[in-house]
């Protein structure tokens, strides 16, 4: 029997049921029909930010940031190179701290950037401070 794990639309925000041997395809949304897998941070707000966090079994690494924040701003780049590094494994997504404080409020981040991993809303880890794309890929894998 093949494993079907629930996947929110980086696009549309909807919960999909997938096989998890279609990760690595060309797995699409049966809502808004658009690839499932980008490999690509998901910017999320409020609402999309409760959908990714609370109902996706892939685990959702989020990266807490401010436009006004320098080391934010200069890890973006090493975050996308991750994302891409490990699609199948995990849903990459940013949340912009200053824009949508309600959601960040109750994880108390107290410092950006900040990187939180979820799976179906529970906090699997979290880590503060800018990173490079390979040491971002090596603190995501130990955790999940």
């Amino acid at each position: 029997m093949t494993e079907k794990l629930h996947i929110v639309c980086p696009h549309c925000h909807t919960t999909n049921r997938i096989a998890a041997a279609q990760l690595g395809g060309e797995a699409h949304c049966g809502s808004c029909h658009q690839p499932l897998v980008t490999g690509r941070p998901v910017p999320l707000d409020d609402a999309s930010f409760v959908r990714h966090v609370g109902r996706s079994q892939l685990p959702v690494v989020v990266d807490f940031w401010a436009p006004w924040c320098g080391p934010c701003r200069m890890m973006a780049p090493a975050f996308e190179q991750a994302a891409g590094t490990l699609k199948t494994q995990a849903q990459f997504a940013k949340l912009d701290t200053q824009a949508h404080p309600q959601a960040a409020a109750p994880f108390h981040i107290r410092s950006i950037p900040t990187m939180v991993v979820f799976r179906e809303g529970r906090e699997l880890g979290r880590i503060s401070g800018a990173l490079p794309a390979s040491e971002i890929v090596r603190w995501v894998q130990s955790v999940i």
